[in-house]
């Protein structure tokens, strides 16, 4: 069947957007900054408690490349903050992903024997 249009055809417009009434970037910001410093910062109090080296391979860190030491939580409960630093140790980026790996690999292999 062949459907004939006469002059162009009209198209619908898309309605407005409803104006964003919420907080602005800035506001958003300032409260998440807020937020960090309540909490306390755990990584930068890490750092300075056990100090800029890697837990398992003894790697020293320095000014320069410290972003690469991360704060691995033992428990495995990033919200179990003790102020004592009692469950965390900083980890190279390597080792971190190391210890997260292992405990994939042996849930993997665990299953593996069970079959």
């Amino acid at each position: 069947m062949n459907v004939r249009f006469r002059g162009k055809p009209k198209l619908k417009r898309p309605a407005k957007p409803a104006a964003y009434t919420g907080p602005s970037i800035d506001e958003i910001i300032r409260e998440a900054r807020q937020k960090r410093s309540a909490d306390g910062d755990y990584r930068e109090r890490s750092l300075r408690i056990h100090g800029l080296v890697c837990a398992k391979c003894g790697r020293e860190f320095d000014h320069t490349n410290r972003q690469l030491l991360t704060v691995h939580h033992k428990d495995g409960n990033h919200r179990n903050n003790p102020a004592d630093g009692s469950n965390w140790e900083n980890l190279c980026v390597y080792c971190h992903e190391d210890e997260h790996s292992r405990g994939v690999l042996a849930d993997y292999l665990s299953e593996k024997k069970d079959r």
